[in-house]
């Protein structure tokens, strides 16, 4: 049994927070659970909710993840077997030496990304391979659903469907309405960043560079969603899946978005709100999109107004049998049953029940291998197993 540390009381953490009690709560893997972040009241209100829909109590506490001797202190203090970290991208590397230096294992969902530049890459990370497998400790990388449940569908999809993968498209839709005139369903800063950063692709041994959602398709999704526009940008997974997927001719990276969410985006970028250089103010220096996640809506806040549903998943065209052959394997979420069940949205839901999976299957042993690693790295069959099992079901199709 172990002890899991989870850092970080947004969305996510909060999804986190619940699926480990349920999992305390059916004698399986955890037996202790600490939620900590930088603001303890967050970290308490989710014990609450944890407490009440579930019966099974967790400990809180608080930490700066930007602090590696504090979050020393907490390691230390609290004895954790692993730490599932849920904070901001910018905090990974701290966390990961935190855990370095105190002997445990690492989760996170999302690779790191500087604070001062919008571009996320692995490389930072992938540096500490030699430490972390000199010590015997593991480090799983981006354990949400993308990355994290896309990666592992690739895996899934080589052992059972294809021999040989040729197109990789991974197509991420939100078709949740929360009624709001703009907001973001996760972190604004984070979300914005990434939005209005460079799109890339890799096509023929190579990364090709476009304009920030300067290509788009229509793609028709399951589950009764229907058509949507679906727009090109780079995604974290797509370095590491053309690393170890052999064969890719291509790999891509799709999401949907509202006119209204471009609209709104569109004319906040052309006043410099979504800028991540410090500008002048009053004295001081502030950050524009710092300024302006201030005054949007805590993504937390949006689940009990969110209608819809989600469905993220891979289109994987290859070779079965000498055979040319096209499959689409996906998950669809809908937004008020996670909110009856978690409290919160299906965002926050789809990447909360990845995190935990990662993190019990390496409490488990089934996934415990020192050095760093993303998740198709690893076999696919139990992670995809604890999917279904945990509220996160899965269908793969033919398509012709």
């Amino acid at each position: 049994m172990a002890h899991v540390l989870i850092i970080g009381a947004g969305g996510v953490g909060g999804v986190v927070a619940h699926k480990c009690a349920q999992a305390v709560k059916s004698g399986r893997v955890f037996d202790n659970i600490t939620l900590a972040s930088r603001t303890l009241s967050r970290c308490e209100a989710v014990a609450q909710s944890v407490t009440a829909r579930t019966g099974v109590s967790l400990a809180t506490a608080r930490v700066d993840a930007d602090n590696v001797a504090e979050l020393c202190g907490l390691i230390r203090a609290v004895k954790p077997h692993i730490v599932c970290n849920v904070a901001l991208p910018y905090q990974d590397l701290h966390i990961m030496d935190a855990c370095l230096e105190c002997g445990v294992h690492y989760v996170d969902t999302a690779n790191y990304e500087p604070p001062d530049t919008a571009k996320f890459e692995y490389s930072r990370q992938w540096a500490y391979t030699d430490r972390f497998r000199e010590v015997g400790l593991t480090a799983l990388l981006g354990s949400g659903f993308d990355p994290g449940v896309t990666n592992v569908f690739a895996a899934w999809v080589m052992r059972h469907k294809l021999d040989e993968v040729r197109v990789l498209d991974i197509i991420d839709c939100n078709a949740g309405d929360h009624g709001l005139t703009f907001a973001t369903n996760f972190n604004p800063e984070i979300n914005i960043r990434e939005v209005t950063a460079r799109g890339r692709y890799w096509e023929h041994g190579e990364w090709v560079e476009t304009d920030p959602l300067a290509f788009s398709m229509e793609f028709d999704f399951p589950e009764g969603i229907g058509r949507k526009k679906c727009f090109l940008l780079y995604h974290e997974e797509l370095e590491s899946l053309v690393t170890n997927l052999n064969g890719l001719q291509r790999a891509r990276f799709w999401m949907t978005f509202s006119e209204n969410y471009l609209n709104h985006l569109n004319v906040l970028g052309n006043v410099g709100m979504t800028g991540i250089t410090p500008v002048p103010f009053q004295g001081r220096e502030i950050i524009p999109v710092q300024f302006l996640a201030a005054l949007l809506p805590v993504p937390a806040s949006l689940g009990s107004r969110t209608k819809g549903k989600t469905c993220i998943g891979n289109l994987m065209r290859g070779v079965k049998d000498g055979q040319k052959k096209t499959v689409y394997i996906y998950n669809a979420c809908d937004h008020e049953a996670c909110f009856a069940e978690v409290g919160s949205q299906a965002v926050s839901y789809t990447a909360g029940v990845p995190a935990m999976i990662g993190t019990k299957l390496i409490a488990e042993g089934l996934w415990a291998k020192p050095g760093v690693w993303n998740m198709e790295q690893f076999d696919p069959d139990p992670f995809m197993a604890d999917l279904a099992e945990y509220g996160l079901p899965w269908q793969c199709v033919d398509v012709e």
